[in-house]
């Protein structure tokens, strides 16, 4: 004769984290997604010294200009003769946003103006000159 005796199975000993994952990559994309990025222009740059400076949110470009007076931008060093062409370029991809100018204090102010009058040939408005606030 058979030997007819039911007994239970072992079931759910191992815990499912499946959902969990789910979850958390799901906050992980949001998290990155809304993260405001930090722009940097690929040099270091000793401000000038304000008292009077206002903060600036929106910043769509950013200048560097180094103590050799070389353009830098995107951390790549542009040539005086490519300087348009890029701002020409950031400015069609963010119209809304303007243009921050970091100068060393070593740099000359002919090298400095130079950016400014390009970037109000442009049309990028506003145009700030970043300072280190005391």
């Amino acid at each position: 004769m058979r030997n007819r005796t039911n007994k239970a199975q072992p079931q759910g000993e191992a815990i499912d984290l499946t959902p969990m994952l789910d979850v958390v990559f799901i906050m992980l994309i949001f998290f990155i997604v809304t993260a405001s990025f930090i722009k940097l222009p690929g040099v270091e740059v000793n401000k000038y010294d304000a008292v009077t400076a206002d903060p600036y949110k929106k910043v769509g470009i950013l200048v560097a200009v180094s103590e050799t007076n070389e353009y830098w931008i995107d951390k790549k060093r542009v040539e005086t003769t490519a300087l348009k062409l890029n701002l020409t370029r950031l400015f069609n991809e963010n119209p809304k946003g303007g243009m921050v100018i970091q100068a060393d204090n070593e740099s000359n102010i002919e090298t400095v103006a130079k950016v400014a009058d390009i970037a109000r040939d442009i049309g990028i408005t506003p145009v700030a000159i970043s300072v280190e606030k005391d």
